[in-house]
């Protein structure tokens, strides 16, 4: 954990849920990892944000420090989660801003959709509103991920961080299979993206794993990129898009320019 920050944990449903606490400024953004991720997995991130603000990771049910039990994840399951938190850890900071990653991406939106008082802005960083904005290969690659693979996995710096800090380390191969379950599910949030009234920054690399025109479709969704928004440079929509050159699905958290768009979004 960066010096100087807290962190502790938030028993949600019998579950004990870990957070991460850096900064103390301005309004709160919470920062969500990605699948088999963690707080310390976001800490690019989070160290050039919290400089300037309170920036507060959490860790999804399953990863990090954060129990589980024989419950499927779902996403609302998980936004649910992640609205608890918000409210056990926040009581009085009013709407934050929540930012998701990849897995956390969906989480993000989830939370967006069902607790949207809860949000002043939403940050989804590599994630598709509808199942085919993944390219084919990663949804095989979803498809076929199980606890088949836990031998490949253990030399990967997430199983070995997993079996670090997890208080039940032999959970990964459960962590797989759920995930999968999760992520291979068909899905289509179109309406849901539509009715959002939380202003909204959808960001993704050019070479990442969602092709940059589905990124274009979601902003169209939040009403931007319609039409011309005129001389005087008038916008339809509080949302925004950024697609960041030279990156990928893979090391887009660690680009300083992500960093700077967040800052700027939610400034």
């Amino acid at each position: 954990m960066r010096d100087g920050g807290t962190s502790g944990f938030v028993d949600v449903d019998g579950v004990a849920l870990y957070w991460e606490s850096h900064g103390d400024a301005g309004v709160p953004l919470v920062v969500l990892h990605g699948g088999f991720g963690s707080a310390a997995s976001m800490a690019p991130l989070v160290e050039r944000l919290a400089d300037t603000r309170q920036v507060v990771a959490l860790e999804l049910r399953g990863h990090g420090h954060s129990g589980d039990d024989d419950r499927p994840f779902s996403f609302g399951g998980l936004g649910d989660d992640v609205a608890a938190v918000v409210t056990a850890l926040l009581p009085h900071a009013g709407p934050v801003d929540l930012l998701g990653y990849s897995l956390g991406g969906g989480v993000a939106l989830a939370t967006a959709f069902g607790h949207p008082g809860m949000l002043r802005r939403l940050v989804v960083v590599s994630y598709p509103f509808r199942a085919t904005g993944w390219f084919p290969g990663v949804r095989a690659g979803q498809a076929a991920l199980s606890a088949a693979m836990l031998e490949q996995m253990r030399p990967s710096p997430a199983f070995t961080h997993y079996a670090a800090v997890a208080p039940e380390p032999a959970r990964f191969a459960t962590l797989m299979d759920k995930t999968r379950d999760l992520v291979a599910a068909d899905y289509d949030w179109s309406a849901e993206v539509a009715a959002l009234s939380v202003p909204t920054l959808v960001v993704l690399g050019d070479c990442d794993a969602i092709a940059p025109a589905h990124a274009a479709e979601f902003f169209a969704l939040l009403g931007g990129g319609l039409a011309d928004p005129g001389w005087d440079g008038g916008r339809a929509t509080d949302s925004a898009l950024a697609v960041l050159p030279g990156r990928t699905h893979y090391d887009i958290v660690a680009a300083p320019d992500l960093a700077g768009a967040v800052a700027a979004f939610t400034a």
